[in-house]
């Protein structure tokens, strides 16, 4: 995808910078895609289709069909070498993306009061299993404290 994401700047005649300041990412993170260090997250992907709708998803992710959607865009599309653009490919060709993600069940359990230990005697059974080292504790503004 990297490679396509590549042609399609260079379709577009814009640079890297110009691109991630027009779907409002972090340019850093147009560099890690392009250079395949990193795959689009689904908030990049979205950007990118509301900022230019005319782009073919199909196309960008998977190197099926033509650069843009419709014959209007065609009319706009820059004069594009055709070895920038990708024939029908077998699905069996594909890459598959893999995500080291695992589901389970979840399920909810309701805890009582009576239920719930103070901190320090959960500290306390952990010290009693293992040696606790360090505890840091986050806080939601980015500021962090070491116990």
């Amino acid at each position: 995808m990297n490679t396509r994401l590549k042609q399609f700047l260079a379709a577009e005649n814009i640079t890297q910078a110009q691109f991630a300041d027009s779907i409002n990412v972090v340019r850093a993170s147009v560099s890690h895609v392009l250079s395949g260090r990193n795959n689009p997250s689904f908030d990049f992907i979205k950007a990118m289709m509301q900022r230019y709708p005319n782009l073919n998803i199909d196309w960008l992710m998977f190197g099926k069909g033509r650069m843009y959607k419709d014959s209007s865009a065609a009319a706009t599309e820059p004069d594009i070498p055709e070895d920038l653009l990708f024939p029908e490919i077998d699905e069996e060709d594909t890459p598959r993306m893999q995500f080291p993600v695992q589901f389970e069940e979840k399920t909810e359990t309701v805890v009582s009061s009576n239920d719930i230990k103070p901190l320090n005697e959960v500290v306390q059974t952990i010290a009693n299993q293992r040696k606790v080292s360090k505890i840091i504790i986050l806080f939601d503004d980015g500021t962090f404290q070491e116990m």
